[in-house]
């Protein structure tokens, strides 16, 4: 049984992300979404608001778990018995930094395997960052994340306020 692993902060998630995912879970039997905390970030959505949020963005693709954990991606992957973990690339600045988080994860686990994919031309734009500033300042996020994170962010906008 093939099985993969998707991480990330997911904060939020958005097309680009579920592009990934719908594209991966078709070279996989079991795709494995986890958000992992990342303390370094101070983060719009809880844990819990991400991991739902994820799982309905992702209801549509059979073959996904949406797991959260904290810690190394490396003893998640010890843990659940994950061989490949798949990462998604807009840019060359994107490979630099995952190619070298796959050379220590291999270092780690030998016998991980890491698979790039390349993020769709019309998601190229589109980052968690980015959609979380955009929504700060009321702008349109229509067309850039799933529907249940664009109400998600409207409702959370209105609790900010």
């Amino acid at each position: 049984m093939k099985k993969a692993l998707c991480t990330g902060s997911f904060d939020p998630v958005t097309n680009g992300h579920v592009n990934i995912f719908e594209r991966a879970a078709t070279i996989v039997d079991e795709l494995v979404i986890c958000v992992f905390v990342n303390k370094r970030k101070n983060s719009l959505f809880t844990l819990e608001e991400r991991v739902e949020l994820l799982r309905q963005s992702t209801s549509h693709i059979p073959n996904i778990k949406v797991d959260y954990s904290e810690g190394l991606v490396a003893d998640y992957i010890k843990r659940n018995d994950i061989n490949i973990v798949i990462r998604g690339l807009r840019s060359n600045l994107d490979f630099e930094y995952e190619y070298n988080q796959a050379q220590m994860l291999n270092h780690l686990v030998p016998d991980a395997n890491t698979i790039f994919l390349l993020t769709a031309p019309e998601y190229l734009f589109i980052s968690s960052s980015a959609i979380r500033e955009l929504a700060q300042f009321k702008g349109k996020v229509h067309g850039l994340v799933p529907e249940c994170v664009e109400i998600a962010l409207y409702d959370k906008q209105k609790i900010l306020e």
